[in-house]
């Protein structure tokens, strides 16, 4: 049996929101070293301010400002931090219940080692030397010998000048994929110019990419099937948006391409051809970069259009 592939994957993406009149005001707090909190129909202090009561789901627009010391709840070490985390060296993770507040904040604790952190320990908030109205403003926490301040919140307008009413958060996932022994044939297969697709043994379609199982009837597919690789376009839509690292000008068209032989349509990119000429039923084949391992883009045959009855079921 041939090694099963794996290749290290990232998907990554910047998160835009706008910000309400509470997080607009936290966020500005901290920038301004200045900590806020929501009070709650209970009475409870949040912290990090919520906009709508965890209990009743109403609407609590009442601010106070809380310190910036506080107690840790509870704690787990990182021994290894990742990329994107708030410190690079070892450090613990902890929930925080600062002066004022009766709701923990999570955030990182800059300690020596686990043996130096403890539930109930004193902390304090160490400020990032720029400040932009973020939770990155908290750069972590750090311990603290002082003791509790006693004193209560105080009210908060939640004014500030220059106000941050929006953030803008890259969301990014690191992770290992696995195609498994079938796309594993399949992948490898296309670094030899062949495109194989799987049987179902009671449906008899044939399936490209392969999955293992035919997703109608459930069962193991096992026989390999040689398709294509020409193929005929089903559908199609016209990209005018640039994504980000992928060398191609737009406009440019992504298509389905259901290849000969195969009861299934995958997509492709179009080229070799205007974006405004490409049609359902337009006839292509695929086209290989040197080296590559997969094909880079289909380009047109020259064949007659296929007829719409010979691919409508896979439109």
């Amino acid at each position: 049996m041939s090694e099963v592939l794996t290749a290290p994957l990232v998907v990554e993406f910047p998160f835009t929101r706008s910000l309400g009149p509470v997080q607009s005001a936290f966020l500005t707090g901290l920038r301004e070293r200045t900590v806020l909190g929501v009070t709650a129909s209970d009475g409870r202090v949040v912290v990090p301010p919520t906009e709508y009561d965890p209990v009743t789901a109403e609407e609590i627009r009442e601010l106070v400002e809380v310190g910036s010391g506080g107690t840790v709840t509870t704690w787990a070490w990182n021994p290894s931090p990742r990329r994107g985390q708030p410190l690079t060296t070892p450090f613990a993770w902890v929930l925080v219940r600062l002066d004022g507040a009766d709701t923990a904040l999570l955030h990182a604790l800059d300690a020596p080692g686990p043996d130096a952190v403890r539930t109930g320990m004193r902390v304090r908030v160490r400020w990032a030397a720029e400040r932009t109205g973020a939770i990155t403003d908290i750069a972590c926490f750090e311990p603290d010998d002082g003791a509790a301040d006693d004193g209560r919140p105080a009210a908060h307008s939640g004014e500030f000048t220059d106000t941050v009413t929006g953030i803008t958060v890259p969301a990014r996932l690191d992770y290992t994929y696995s195609p498994g022994r079938t796309q594993s044939r399949y992948l490898r297969a296309l670094t030899d110019h062949r495109i194989i697709g799987e049987r179902c043994p009671s449906c008899r379609k044939v399936y490209v990419p392969p999955r293992g199982a035919c997703p109608t009837c459930g069962v193991a597919t096992d026989t390999q099937v040689e398709v294509g690789p020409r193929g005929t376009v089903t559908t199609f839509c016209i990209v005018n948006i640039k994504a980000k690292n992928l060398d191609i000008e737009v406009p440019y068209v992504y298509a389905h391409i259901a290849l000969d032989g195969a009861d299934l349509a995958l997509h492709a990119r179009i080229g070799g051809i205007p974006y405004d000429r490409v049609r359902m039923g337009l006839r292509v084949e695929p086209v290989w970069t040197e080296g590559g391992r997969f094909p880079d883009h289909y380009r047109p045959t020259g064949e007659p259009d296929a007829d719409y009855d010979s691919y409508k079921e896979l439109v």
